[in-house]
């Protein structure tokens, strides 16, 4: 894979922060992303959890249109296209003000689930996603990137559990949730590529462990990183 842009934009004192979280399926995200709020807010730093595609209205309308089963059959580049068109109304809508208010942002998924999903798995070419990533969020890029990594079957196992937890969502899993072990093991390799090839933005932190020590480790690696005492 080859290197991409340097780092993530540079921030004022004053200015907020980015964490983006990425992985494959049932690796844990929205559990450790509501974890890492509410210590950073025990810490002292306003937050916002958001994710991808999503965030602002037309974002979520377009969310429901991507992820439904339903939808027809179409391209990998088409699909990359519909979320970037999410993503710039998020950036400019949320992500960039939040920021600048001195509001730290938390996102479930951005800019490498398009590099995994679409590009690696969906064999968009990556200078294709390099030229819409330079006109949909220019330098708004994470300040540190978490990678929850977990063997793709476990991370089945664990979604085939929250889907049977309630009688409402049993059986509904979305379109990307209805694809098998073997696309997930691409998913899992592509984001283990990124994140070698970007070790300065993007941390691995193993998901197969309790809910607890990777709610630690992460704890660890935003407070060394970001300088905060406390919670």
């Amino acid at each position: 894979m080859t290197a991409r842009r340097a780092g993530p934009i540079v921030r004022r004192m004053s200015d907020g922060r980015f964490i983006t979280f990425e992985g494959g399926d049932g690796v844990g995200k929205t559990t450790q992303i509501a974890r890492l709020a509410e210590r950073l807010e025990a810490a002292g730093q306003s937050c916002r959890v958001t994710r991808e595609p999503g965030g602002t209205p037309f974002a979520e309308r377009l969310r429901e249109f991507i992820l439904d089963p339903e939808t027809p059959e179409h391209s990998a580049l088409s699909e990359a296209l519909l979320f970037v068109a999410a993503r710039h109304d998020h950036v400019e809508r949320l992500i960039r003000p939040q920021i600048g208010q001195g509001t730290w942002v938390l996102c479930d998924r951005f800019i490498d689930s398009t590099r995994a999903y679409q590009g690696v798995a969906g064999n968009v070419a990556h200078e294709t996603l390099s030229g819409l990533e330079a006109i949909v969020h220019g330098d708004c890029l994470p300040d540190l990137t978490i990678i929850l990594d977990l063997d793709p079957q476990q991370g089945l196992t664990r979604r085939a559990a929250r889907l049977g937890t309630s009688g409402a969502e049993s059986g509904s899993s979305d379109r990307y949730e209805q694809r098998d072990v073997s696309f997930q093991v691409r998913l899992r390799e592509a984001f283990l590529a990124i994140a070698a090839d970007e070790p300065a933005r993007c941390r691995v932190v193993d998901a197969g462990r309790p809910i607890e020590q990777v709610q630690e480790d992460i704890w660890a690696l935003v407070s060394e990183r970001f300088g905060i005492e406390g919670a």
